[in-house]
């Protein structure tokens, strides 16, 4: 039986995870949990970015960030220095025409912060544009090293409809063979959506492979061991994928 890779991002059918894991051959489950949204309100970015001068570095742990923030400006500001938490975060970066001054090797917060900190200074101002959905791992461990950071909500994540019935059957006749999954978001979400014991049955059989190490955390957080994506990237993930996916089937023939 042709086992199939689910796709739980945020992207159409035809999206650059779901197409790269179709030219590697593989059959593809769109299974969508998780929306990303504009800010709910977009004042307080706005007036950050009115203000940009006063600070010393922005922070980006999303690609999804990028976005509100360079789409608002018409070049990157000068003097500012800039910080992404990963490769894929850093390409969405470069893709505006704007170089990371820092990337760290770990796509993680707790990496990200080391990183940083020789450059943190009592009363380093940071801009951290960030998920509705932030963890406080990055801003908290800024402030103890005396940055003064603000945070400001720069996109929405919200639960996705999702074909329950369709997924649990899928689930039930054995044709998931791997589980992607690029955000602890989407873990918590296709938890919820599932519920508890169709998610535990989903990964005692599939290979759950994960973007970056908080989102493998999450995963183990629940019992799960995840395989990373080497590189950090959507073609990273993609290829990780097909090597599990490959593993998995031929441990089970």
């Amino acid at each position: 039986m042709t086992r199939a890779a689910v796709v739980t991002r945020d992207e159409p059918r035809e999206g650059p995870l779901s197409a790269r894991l179709r030219d590697f051959g593989l059959e593809v489950l769109s299974w969508p949990v998780v929306r990303i949204l504009p800010a709910q309100d977009p004042a307080p970015l706005e007036a950050a970015l009115q203000e940009l001068s006063g600070f010393n570095w922005i922070v980006f742990t999303s690609r999804h960030a990028v976005e509100p923030v360079a789409g608002r400006l018409s070049a990157r500001p000068e003097r500012l220095r800039i910080a992404a938490v990963g490769a894929s975060t850093a390409a969405a970066l470069r893709d505006r025409g704007w170089v990371p001054d820092v990337v760290p090797e770990q796509a993680s917060a707790e990496s990200l912060l080391g990183t940083l900190t020789p450059y943190i200074h009592p009363g380093t101002r940071v801009l951290f544009p960030a998920s509705s959905r932030a963890l406080p791992v990055l801003p908290a461990g800024l402030r103890q090293l005396g940055a003064q950071v603000l945070e400001v909500e720069a996109y929405r994540t919200a639960a996705a409809p999702l074909d329950i019935e369709a997924c649990r059957r899928s689930i039930e006749h054995g044709a998931v063979g791997a589980v992607t999954f690029t955000s602890p978001s989407c873990v918590e979400e296709l938890e919820h959506a599932l519920g508890r014991g169709f998610f535990t049955r989903l990964l005692s059989t599939a290979v759950a492979v994960a973007l970056g190490e908080t989102t493998g955390r999450a995963l183990a957080q629940r019992g799960f061991e995840a395989v990373m994506a080497r590189p950090p990237t959507l073609e990273g993930l993609a290829a990780t994928t097909r090597e599990a996916l490959s593993a998995n089937l031929n441990a089970r023939s």
